[in-house]
This record gives structure tokens, sequence and C-alpha cells, in this order.
């Protein structure tokens, strides 16, 4: 997939795939979510100006030192507002407004772990904070550090290579900044695949999925992120983290663990060993109706349970199916289609599709599905990376988009979905019309499975486009949102992370024991706080 390396500083991705929504979907915006009339385009990029960077000179001297030349150091205005906080949508609106007061003093490109080390050396005898930066993809304010002076983006796009591919062991060592679709091209090129693909896979990068503990659309096949891990390498202040001799150990807990998820808060990490599969000879995708989430729900945790499973499972409830989100390139088109729309997806020679496509038909035929053939399965698979995009067009005419995720245990998913709605509607009807509130199972296990939501509604309750207000009010609903999914036993990220966004809830989450655990590793490897301030740690 070509794809340019620099993302849309106002948005997601590629400018070129920009699609403006059709009249017919503004107007219903408008009608039915009370979205007041009138663009809201973003300010152009050279109007806006970055605080002067805090920088001094000998510091950027050192830097440009620990990288190998000045030309690794940039402290211009762009590169600074590329590396501006990531991409949630309150993150958008306010860079959308020309807010960037807290833009990097620099951005840093090392191209080896050891200059890694030695910016890292440089910063902590400065009290420079870090941000360690991949695709920046971040949707829970991972790349917001609260930073009290300086602080660098540390952007590891030089760090691109393939190390080393392990055709007996079906393992790749690879950098953290290969971007995904680069690593996926040069593993097919030797007959492999990574198999991962989340919804920010053409931007996202190798070592952020690690960093965040990330989940791809075929986890039901492959894992997640962390599963395919089998060994790291991280940079800390204090040194080097070199981090797993073999796929499983019982020599004490797994300190490959404690770095996965970490979001830089400990460490850096340089390279990754992953586990690898040949390269499928077919993939085939369908769809499947059923009468009702529940029902639907029903069948997905039977075939997780007792299979057979497909490699890729997903439901979408009675809203998300009748707005049609399945296929973000023709929303709005829909039908109307009653029930929810379940898709799966499957690999292997056609022979091994076809069999498992027929004994999982006979499976969810016994539970009220209602098979609908290739179609729906192919639109997916041909859009499923577009609903950021679609995101960027509902802003540019004043409607709010944001999605949140959680996961729980079987028993508990109906009380969890109806907890998250029921808070996101009651607080943001408060200004006005109510919200369009979706959800869609997006990853299954044999014991639970994640839900994840979307949310459309008028800018701040209809405000008029301020993005301040707009971003107070989705936090007002945002943070009702979270304490819903304590309440209920879901955990407050299944995959999008902690960062700034749900810190707080992490808290709760571990209890107070834990959060000391935390923190005693954070001042073991960063005895300076330089990495990630803010972010991750209670």
């Amino acid at each position: 997939m070509d794809v340019p390396r620099d993302m849309l500083w106002s948005g997601w991705g590629d400018p070129a795939r920009a699609t403006p929504l059709p009249d017919s979907v503004v107007k219903l915006l408008r009608d039915l979510l009370g979205v007041p009339a009138g663009d809201v385009p973003p300010v152009a990029l050279d109007e806006i100006a970055p605080p002067e960077s805090r920088l001094p000179a000998d510091c950027v001297e050192a830097l440009a030192g620990a990288v190998g030349g000045a030309e690794h150091v940039r402290v211009d205005a762009e590169s600074r507002i590329r590396h501006t906080r990531g991409r949630s949508t309150p993150d958008l609106l306010r860079i959308r407004s020309g807010e960037v007061s807290d833009a990097p003093d620099a951005v840093v490109l090392p191209g080896t772990h050891d200059e890694v080390l030695a910016v890292l050396k440089v910063c902590a005898e400065r009290g420079v904070a870090v941000v360690p930066f991949g695709g920046g993809t971040s949707v829970v304010g991972g790349l917001a550090p609260r930073a009290a002076g300086a602080f660098i983006a540390l952007d590891l796009r030089r760090m691109d290579a393939l190390v080393s591919l392990d055709p007996v062991s079906r393992t790749a060592v690879l950098e953290p900044g290969l971007r995904a679709p680069q690593a996926e091209a040069l593993l097919r090129e030797r007959g492999f695949t990574l198999g991962h693909f989340p919804q920010s896979y053409e931007w996202a990068t190798i070592g952020g999925f690690a960093a965040a503990r990330s989940s791809g659309q075929a986890s039901a096949g492959y894992g997640r992120f962390d599963d395919m891990v089998t060994g790291l390498t991280a940079a800390t202040p204090e040194g080097t983290l070199d981090l797993g001799r073999a796929p499983r150990s019982a020599a004490g807990p797994d300190l490959r663990q404690l770095v996965l998820g970490s979001e830089g808060a400990f460490g850096v990490i340089t390279s990754v060993t992953v586990r690898v599969r040949p390269v499928p000879e077919a993939t085939a995708y369908e769809g499947w109706r059923f009468p009702s989430f529940a029902a639907g729900a029903a069948a997905l945790r039977r075939l997780a349970q007792d299979g057979p499973l497909p490699v890729v499972a997903r439901l979408s409830d009675e809203t998300e199916t009748a707005i049609g989100l399945a296929d973000p390139s023709a929303v709005g088109t829909s039908s109307g289609s009653a029930g929810c729309l379940a898709i799966l997806g499957y690999e292997g020679t056609p022979d091994e599709i076809a069999r498992r496509r027929a004994a999982v038909r006979a499976v969810l035929s016994g539970l009220g599905g209602e098979p609908l053939g290739s179609e729906p399965g192919e639109k997916w698979e041909h859009g499923r990376f577009n609903a950021p995009y679609l995101r960027d067009a509902l802003l540019d005419v004043g409607a709010f988009a944001e999605t949140l995720e959680t996961a729980t245990y079987w028993s508990r998913v109906p009380d969890l979905y109806a907890a998250v709605r029921e808070a996101l509607i009651r607080v943001l009807s408060g200004a006005g019309t109510p919200p369009l509130v979706m959800c869609h199972i997006s990853h299954v296990y044999a014991a639970g499975a994640s839900l994840y939501f979307t949310v459309v509604s008028a800018q701040g309750g209809g405000e008029g486009g301020n993005a301040a207000k707009a971003v107070k009010h989705w936090e007002k609903a945002k943070h009702a949102a979270n304490d819903a999914i304590l309440a209920a036993g879901g955990t407050i990220t299944h995959h999008h992370g902690v960062g700034t966004d749900h810190r707080d809830w992490y808290a709760r989450e571990i209890g107070p024991l834990g959060v000391e655990i935390v923190r005693a590793v954070k001042r073991r490897v960063d005895p300076s706080g330089i990495l990630n301030p803010g972010v991750l740690i209670p």
C-alpha cells in the first residue's frame, strides 16, 4: 500500500483520500442531530505559530550530536505542529482551531538503539521530557504529556528495518518505526504475514502496536499484538532492557509484559521479535443478520467458546447496522436494514475456507442467523480503514464524532453495553438533541468480548463549532462513560491504551497497591521522570 510518509496535520491519513459528505448526509445531520448550518474548516497550517522552543542552543547541539547530525533535530514550526498530540477528536478540534500551545520544543529522529540511549542521556541530564512518536495515531492522550518544562517528540521513523527473519521458528525482528503496511510488505516478500490489521493500520507503527497493546481486526485468528511478541529491546535512561530468550519461560514474572502496554513511560521500544505466519492462500468474508444484538452476541459467544471460530468476528448493534457503518464509504445510503449485521472472515486454502464456512453456517443457522452472502463482508473488507476519514468529513460540517472501547466477560456484556450507552446519551443530550450512539463487538474471546462505541452529535451540543466548548462537553460525556465502564465491571480500555484520558480510571481499576507497583517501576527505570510524563502513571 503506497501512502505518504506524513499524515494530514489537521486530520487523519492521506489528504488525497479525504471525501466530503454527500448533501443528503449533511441534511440528515442538521435535521436529526441539530448540527448547526455552516462548515467548520481547519485554519491554514501557515497561520499557526507554536510557542518559541524552550530548548537552549547547547541542548539542541547535544541532541544533534546524539543522533548523528543537525538534520535529525527539527525545530521548525511545521515539524513541531505535525507532532502535536495525537488523533482523538479533542486533539483534532484543538489543532483545527490553531491551538498548539503544547507543541513539542523539538522533533528528534534517532537511527539506532544506541542513539536512542544517547538522546535519553542528554534529556535526563537537562530535565527535558521525551515523548516516543511512531505514527501519531494515539486517541487517548498518549502523545500529550504533562511536562512541566521543555519536551521533545522522539520520532522513530528512521528505525524502520526488518532486521531478521527466522523461517524455521517463524519469527521476525522488526524496528519500531516501521509502519504496518511497510512491515507487511517486507514480510510478504518472504512469504509471511504478521496478520495485524487494526483500524489504524495504514499509519500506526510496530513500536506503537507494542507500546499500546494493539488489537487487530483479525484478532480472533491471530491474537492481539502482545500475543505475537516473543521478545523486545527497550532503551531507558538507566540502560537497556533486552527481554525474551524463548517463546515462553518460567523464569520469574514476564518482564516483556511489563514493557508491552507501557506507552513510553518505562522506556523506548527499539525492536520487537514477533511471531509470523505464512501468507494464507486465500481469504473470504461474509455477512450474517441476527434479529437482535443479544442474539448476535450469543452466536459469537458460541463460536468463540466452542468453535469453529473465524479469523474475523464482528457484530454491529441495531443502530450501527441501520446507519451502515460497516461500510463507511456508504454511510447515509443504507436501506435501514433491520436487525444486526455480523461480519465473519476466513483464511487458508480454498478447501479449508469452504469447510470452515460450512461448519460456521451450521452453527449460526441454528442460532437464528440469516446468511447474507459475501457482499457485506467484502464491502467491510474494502472500507475497513475508512472510518477515520469519515470522522474528518463530519468535523468539517460541524458535527462531532468520537469512539471509545472497553471489554468484559460475556455474562456482563449486556449490562456494560446498556450502561455506557445510557451515560453517553444522558450527558450529550443535556445541551440539546440526543446523540447517535452506535456499538459493535470488535474482538471476541472464550471468556468475553470487546465493545467499541461510536458517538455522533452536534459539536458541544450545538455551540457553533467552538473547539474549547466542544472538547469540554465531550470530556463530561467521556468521564461519565468511564465511570459507567468501571461500575459495570469492564476494563477501562481494551486496545486504545491508557494515555492521559484513562489514567485516573486505570488507577481505580488496578487499586492503590497496583498504583504503587507501577510507580516503583517508573522510579527505577526513569528516576528523572522524563519519559512521557503524566501518561499512564497515576
